[in-house]
């Protein structure tokens, strides 16, 4: 038993080494390799059967791109524990492989094949999807199943600046760039991505630096693939043929589809008419073979599609009458559905999409999760095609591969507008296909970002899209770009490109091309015209709405968002929850707390504007710093003989005393202020020992005519005669006190030591004499001001 692995590396850039193995995993599959950059992993392998299924009319190639959790030593948080369907992140890159391998076999190759990559060691810093074509390609190459070329697939991100392929996980998060470019080493044949309003001519340049890296990558699976010993790929059958036939059907069937296609007509006359064509002329040949019926739905097929290629390519002329840079007329509606917070109805041509807008708290962000990472997105977008759309009966079975893919299209290229943390709602975006024919997606990104702004969504841009094809002819190298391609012109084009973006640059981009080359030049051209179609349609955008709402709905929720200091967030939320809970309770609203950094971000959700800005105000006054000079509105806790205690913030009280309450002078508290009693009051300072803070009323009042302030400071005045305070006898006889042994008696001298910031006039008693009973300051003159009474020890 030979275990000994084959290999080769290559440098993809800064040292960083990948290692293409084959020859000791998996060995029964027709090719299997591992790839591996830092410590990820994959494992890709491929099996194709040997003869077609019979009947079979096409080809059916399976791509499953799968991360098992042992890869990151996790185990999967499912009810069965083990991994189950595919994820949409997992879905997306089987799209991403699917679609680059799939022009490499031949048109005549029916044969099942079924290619499984699968991440069995995860790295941190290391993005699989990158890597996972890589694999499959390598796959393929080491393999004796018939490809016609080797690609690869690599991530190219600007980066400050720089382009950079395939970088680790945590720059990628400073990118504004950020594509996945298939191709040989000869064409690209796959892009798609993201940018932040990045120009046209950033894409190509972005290009062309992965396609150099990609060359690289070819020549290392070759080099594996002769190291390995494969010479050559494995011979099939044809499938069965008779050009007798095939010219039959040309000459019955060619003018009259050359007419329909002419004739501008709408999307099911136009399908009805060939339908009758194609009855027509099986009428005409009469009775054939078991061989030959079959072919000749495929000869018609192919000869449709060869009559509306040479017509647009030699007349210019397009299956609904449009030139060849035209958009569809347009229709656009906001506010269309009373109940959700935005709608948008858009309507291009025969296709149309209703997409609503719902916003939501933290608590309903989405879960994303792969095998190295486990995070929560804000912002959620669904994409959904019912069969109606076509006017088709089909059974509903939950959102395929085509419609995740298309959903994370728009998704990606919304998602530049977005607001930033700052905004705490969490935003889902629904869009329902209700017609169809060419470009859905971009109907979601056009109806997505005018149902955002419906639903007061900051976001600062319209985001459009459009669809471009190809139509190419290699005998003489002639070409066209189509905007804005109908269904149809999609499925018999050479070339699928949505681009969207706002008017300022592109925000995403998904390409597929389904013949070798595309040339530079093509791609400028697709790009540009694809500007200008996408400028056409945000122009009518605007017109339709030209900003955000500037705040919610009545009937969405309302939401504020708070930054504060980390050392704050005890304070809000309180011991065991216990001061967040009564602002939720007193105010109906929900808040959510989390730290950032250095900061806390409080967001504050509710129906009712009323409750909301009661729960702002009162975090604001728990996190505030109480700032001397300040006036404050408090609320009276509690009543006592010298003074009141008020809350002027939330959590923060301090002593108003009785001598700061009015500039008159009091006798008592009673009837003054009651608990509950809303007062306004200036901090004038605190006091130095204690940190206690000092309240005035009587600093708000004016000041009564006549009214002299005492200098601060000066003298108490003439306080009388205190008279003869008495023979104050032995003081071993205190009178009262009795034996130390019985203290009884000091308990009625001592009062009540809880409320020691009284009126202490009654413990002490008067001065008069030589009785000690009151000892409380004499009565000052009418024309004399009371002396201010702040209580140091309260």
């Amino acid at each position: 038993m030979n275990l000994t692995p084959i290999s080769v590396n290559f440098d993809i850039g800064d040292g960083r080494i990948v290692t293409i193995e084959t020859g000791k995993l998996a060995r029964q599959a027709d090719g299997a390799v591992t790839v591996r950059l830092g410590n990820c992993i994959l494992l890709a392998t491929v099996v194709a059967a040997k003869t077609p299924k019979p009947g079979q009319s096409f080809f059916p190639l399976t791509v499953d791109y799968q991360e098992k959790f042992a890869s990151a030593g996790r185990i999967p948080g499912s009810f069965f524990k083990r991994e189950g369907k595919l994820s949409d992140y997992e879905v997306l890159i089987s799209r991403l492989i699917d679609r680059a391998l799939r022009p490499l076999f031949p048109d005549d190759y029916y044969c099942e094949v079924q290619v499984l990559v699968s991440l069995i060691s995860s790295d941190p810093e290391v993005m699989p999807d990158a890597l996972a074509c890589l694999a499959a390609s390598a796959a393929l190459a080491v393999s004796d199943v018939p490809i016609q070329e080797i690609i690869s697939e690599v991530r190219v991100s600007r980066i400050e600046g720089q382009l950079v392929i395939n970088p680790n996980r945590t720059p990628l998060e400073k990118a504004d760039m950020d594509f996945i470019i298939g191709a040989t080493d000869k064409n690209i044949m796959m892009v798609e991505g993201e940018s932040k309003e990045c120009s046209e001519e950033d894409i190509i340049k972005a290009i062309e630096f992965a396609h150099n890296a990609i060359k690289v990558q070819v020549k290392a699976q070759e080099e594996l693939r002769d190291k390995a010993g494969v010479t050559g790929k494995r011979a099939f059958d044809l499938p069965y043929a008779n050009e007798e036939l095939k010219a039959k059907v040309t000459a019955f069937a060619k003018d009259r589809i050359l007419a329909v296609a002419k004739s501008a007509s709408a999307k099911h006359d136009r399908g009805d008419a060939f339908d009758k064509i194609s009855e027509e002329l099986v009428e005409s040949l009469g009775e054939l073979s078991e061989e030959d019926a079959p072919l000749v739905g495929k000869y018609f097929h192919d000869l449709e599609k060869e009559v509306i290629r040479n017509m647009i390519l030699d007349e210019s002329v397009r299956l609904d009458g449009r030139s060849l840079d035209q958009v569809r007329p347009l229709n656009m509606e906001v506010d269309v559905l009373p109940s959700p917070h935005g709608s948008a109805l858009f309507t291009r041509g025969e296709t149309q999409s209703l997409t609503t807008v719902t916003l939501g708290t933290p608590d309903d962000e989405l879960l994303i999760e792969s095998a190295a990472t486990s995070k929560y997105s804000k912002f959620i977008l669904h994409y959904n095609f019912p069969p109606f759309s076509t006017g088709e009966v089909k059974p509903m079975r939950g959102p395929g591969r085509r419609e995740v893919g298309h959903g994370n299209l728009a998704m990606r290229s919304l998602k530049q507008m977005m607001p930033g943390s700052e905004y705490a709602y969490t935003v889902r975006v629904v869009s329902d296909i209700l017609e169809s024919n060419g470009s859905s997606s971009m109907a979601t990104v056009c109806a997505g970002s005018l149902a955002l702004m419906d639903a007061g969504v900051p976001i600062p841009k319209h985001v459009s899209g459009v669809a471009m094809g190809l139509i190419s002819r290699a005998s003489d190298g002639k070409w066209a770009v189509l905007t804005d391609i109908l269904g149809d012109e999609d499925h018999l084009g050479d070339m699928d490109f949505k681009v969207t973006g706002t008017r300022d640059g592109i925000c995403g981009i998904q390409m597929d091309i389904k013949v070798d080359g595309l040339s530079m030049d093509v791609m400028r051209k697709a790009l540009e015209q694809a500007r200008k179609g996408r400028l056409h349609i945000i122009d009518a955008m605007y017109a339709c709405m030209e900003a955000p709402r500037p705040e919610p709905k009545p009937h969405a929720p309302r939401m504020e968002k708070l930054i504060i200091d980390r050392e704050f967030i005890g304070a809000v939320i309180g011991p065991g929850g216990k001061v967040i809970q009564e602002i939720q309770r007193e105010t109906g609203t929900n808040i959510n707390i989390e730290e950032v950094g250095e900061t806390g971000e409080v967001s504050i959700f509710s129906a009712q504007k009323e409750g909301l800005m009661k729960a702002l105000e009162w975090i604001k006054g728990i996190v505030a710093v109480p700032e001397i000079g300040e006036v404050y509105e408090s609320t009276v806790k509690s009543v006592m003989p010298y003074g009141a205690f008020v809350e002027f913030l939330p959590g923060k009280q301090g002593l108003l005393h009785i001598s700061e309450v009015s500039w008159k002078r009091l006798e008592t508290m009673d009837g003054v202020l009651s608990e509950g009693e809303k007062v306004k009051v200036k901090l004038v300072g605190t006091d130095p020992k204690t940190g206690k803070f000092k309240l005035s009323r009587r600093v708000l009042m004016p000041k009564p005519e006549g009214y002299v302030e005492r200098p601060e400071g000066g003298e108490r005045g003439d306080r009388g005669d205190r008279g003869d305070r008495g023979d104050r006898g032995d003081r071993g006889d205190r009178g009262g006190r009795g034996d130390r042994g019985d203290r009884g008696g000091r308990g009625d001298f001592r009062g009540d030591r809880n409320d020691r910031g009284g009126d202490r006039g009654d413990r002490r008693g008067p001065r008069d004499g030589g009785d000690r009973g009151e000892r409380g300051r004499p009565t000052p003159p009418p024309d004399q001001p009371q002396e201010p009474m702040f209580d140091e020890e309260s």
